[in-house]
């Protein structure tokens, strides 16, 4: 794999928002530089406003860069590339007078899927999340985890090689997002897709991640680089073994100061708030 092209290659992205030369211009994310091995699952993590948002659109081209290059399949990033890069949101973005599987053939027709491909990618897909008996429900007919899985299923239907995850399981309890983890190990393994995925929660960097990029306060750099060196698919064991515990005990001592920088910068007011859905 050394010699091979990365599926993902960004280099010292510069992201800020406002006026130039305004009082009012954020400069939130700082000569930024990864590389994303093809069949890697990278997880981007840091302060609430640290650029890991900003960095994943970046990659998916639905924001271009202040500064600063990134390429996928060693073709420059010029704008979106829905044949290449599907994408998982946070916000449940699930049309709710559509069943399931009418929102997979909706999301392949954006994707301009051929309309005689699309029965069988959607079904391919929701086959994959576990969802093929609720292909006929409608969003509001199923759980928080069941909308997530659909999602998922969305974005697998595109059959693109690479998926951008921002916080997809932020939302859920922490049982259903330990189980749609081990659930997306298993589907890494099976089909060696490369994944970025936003998360701010340390366990589940740990346990999802074959390496971790840690981000500095706003503005965020890349400060380090945490390898997890364990094979996908994720067992169940994995999230009760030591390793684990101690890769997370090493990602906190990495973030904790960093974590204080954020509160500081937001001020009183906003540091009280920390925890409670921030922006990323």
């Amino acid at each position: 794999m050394s010699g091979a092209t990365p599926a993902i290659q960004v280099e010292r992205v510069t992201q800020a928002f406002g006026p130039p030369g305004s009082a009012r211009r954020i400069l939130a994310l700082e000569e930024a530089s990864i590389d994303v091995a093809r069949g890697e699952l990278v997880c981007l993590i840091g302060p609430s406003g640290c650029g890991k948002s900003s960095l994943l659109n970046v990659m998916g081209g639905l924001a271009a860069p202040s500064s600063g290059k990134v390429w996928i399949d060693g073709e420059l990033v010029r704008g979106p590339s829905p044949r290449k890069v599907a994408y998982v949101f946070q916000e449940n973005a699930l049309f709710p007078w559509r069943t399931v599987i009418e929102n997979l053939k909706l999301g392949m027709e954006f994707g301009r899927i051929p309309k005689g491909e699309r029965h069988e990618r959607a079904t391919r897909a929701l086959e994959a999340v576990g969802l093929s008996e609720f292909a006929g429900y409608y969003p509001g007919q199923l759980s928080g985890g069941m909308k997530q899985r659909a999602q998922l299923a969305r974005a697998l239907a595109l059959e693109t090689e690479i998926l951008l995850m921002d916080e997809p399981f932020a939302a859920l309890d922490e049982q259903t997002r330990m189980v749609l983890g081990e659930d997306l190990s298993v589907l890494l393994a099976r089909t060696g897709k490369t994944i970025v995925f936003v998360t701010h929660s340390l366990m589940e960097a740990v346990f999802l991640a074959d390496r971790v990029a840690v981000f500095s306060a706003r503005p965020g750099r890349i400060k380090h680089i945490l390898s997890v060196e364990e094979g996908h698919p994720r067992s169940p064991a994995f999230m009760t073994s030591a390793k684990l515990s101690a890769l997370r005990n090493q990602l906190y001592e990495i973030l904790h100061d960093e974590i204080r920088k954020a509160m500081n910068l937001r001020g009183p007011e906003s540091a009280s708030q920390a925890g409670k859905g921030e922006e990323r």
